[in-house]
């Protein structure tokens, strides 16, 4: 039986870069995105946003119909909250909409697609969601808001582990640290400067590449950390330590 993995906003960044890292040891992909799936990979694309929730019921209608219809299964095995949208600023200069988007993706709808799809989850499988460094170190102090939704999501996952421990299913969070996507604009991939400043409060001098957060994220999937739940893993390099 093969074994699943569902990656929210799987198109782009982090997400693509988990995909294909989970497809490259066997597992099977299906990806969310928000209207664009991206270049193509041996994946199934389902679109949703997640920060609509009156969207989830329609979603599960189409996932079960790709489990049934492709895999011949009814649940699968890996739940990985990773969709994203960031918006930097001071606490002075956020806006309520900037704040509320932020909300709606990274907790509302961790939260309430997590709840919706755990009836899903086959008893034994895996639970990541995606946090931040930011949550640890204050950076150049400009993602209040950001971090502070990813903060909410550290506390969800231990609740979660807590929760879902009798089904044998472990929950962990990955924080990753400053990495090369596109994500806030791109800075970290195509700005030197940014890059070289980032570099220099790192104790290992770079900044992350997207492979390196998704070999993380796969590891937490595999055989040998099925006795680690309820954890903040990081993975920035060692970034302000």
């Amino acid at each position: 039986m093969p074994r699943i993995a569902l990656i929210t906003g799987g198109n782009r960044g982090l997400g693509r870069a988990t995909a294909q890292a989970l497809i490259d040891t066997g597992i099977e992909v299906i990806y969310t995105h928000r209207g664009d799936p991206g270049e193509k990979i041996d994946a199934v694309a389902l679109p949703l946003n997640v920060g609509d929730l009156g969207s989830y019921a329609g979603f599960e209608t189409e996932l079960r119909g790709v489990l049934a219809d492709r895999f011949g299964r009814t649940d699968f095995d890996y739940l990985i909250n990773n969709a994203g949208v960031g918006h930097a600023g001071k606490i002075a200069d956020t806006s309520v909409e900037a704040f509320d988007e932020m909300l709606d993706v990274h907790f509302r709808g961790v939260f309430f697609l997590t709840q919706r799809l755990l009836p899903l989850i086959a008893d034994g499988g895996r639970i990541v969601n995606l946090s931040t460094g930011l949550a640890r170190f204050t950076g150049e102090g400009v993602y209040a808001a950001y971090a502070s939704m990813k903060g909410a999501v550290e506390v969800f996952t231990r609740y979660l582990a807590k929760e879902v421990g009798p089904r044998g299913i472990t929950a962990n969070v990955v924080a990753p640290g400053p990495a090369a996507t596109d994500f806030g604009g791109g800075a970290l991939r195509d700005n030197e400067q940014v890059r070289a400043h980032i570099g220099g409060v790192t104790a290992l001098g770079r900044v992350g590449e997207p492979e390196e957060i998704a070999g993380v994220i796969a590891a937490m999937l595999g055989p040998g950390t099925g006795w680690v739940t309820g954890q903040r893993i990081e993975a920035s390099g060692g970034m302000l330590l």
